[in-house]
């Protein structure tokens, strides 16, 4: 089993698709640590404000299996690949850590996930595996959020069960 550590975001209807995507990663993987969920302006291009929350798992799957897995999920919810690489998104989960694994340039999976460095990926990461070393920099979570520029931003907390 490894642990990974995922990033979940959604534009549109995102309550429903992030919960959906939390009771779907119970249901293949057994118990997941979900952080709460906050608003953050879109990145990227000018679009809706997202929803974004991190998910811990211990997967049976190899990196790009669970990628794999995690693509037709979104594609189950209706994620249209068609458009431009930045846009709308039904549902978005990617894979950020993989244990301590690093793996460039095969294929779109790269370990750790570069957005790491963006307030929407690593500030939910951080709330539920403070701990966790990147094995890149050599710090924990915790570490890194507190360090970064948008850690006084105040991010709307969204209500949500998972």
């Amino acid at each position: 089993m490894a642990l990974a550590l995922l990033s979940l975001g959604s534009n549109v209807d995102p309550l429903r698709h992030l919960q959906a995507a939390a009771a779907a990663l119970r249901a293949r993987f057994g118990e997941v640590r979900v952080s709460s969920i906050h608003r953050y302006p879109a990145v990227g291009f000018a679009g809706g404000d997202f929803l974004n929350a991190a998910a811990v798992i211990d997967s049976d799957l190899d990196p790009q299996a669970l990628n794999d897995w995690l693509h037709a999920l979104e594609d189950a919810h209706g994620r249209d690949r068609s458009g431009p690489r930045f846009g709308d998104r039904t549902l978005d989960i990617d894979i950020v850590y993989y244990d301590d694994l690093v793996m460039e340039g095969e294929g779109h999976l790269q370990l750790p996930r570069a957005e790491v460095r963006h307030a929407f990926v690593l500030k939910p990461l951080a709330e539920i595996a403070p701990d966790f070393i990147d094995p890149l920099k050599h710090e924990s979570l915790m570490m890194l959020w507190a360090a970064h520029p948008d850690h006084d931003t105040h991010f709307e907390q969204i209500d949500w069960k998972t």
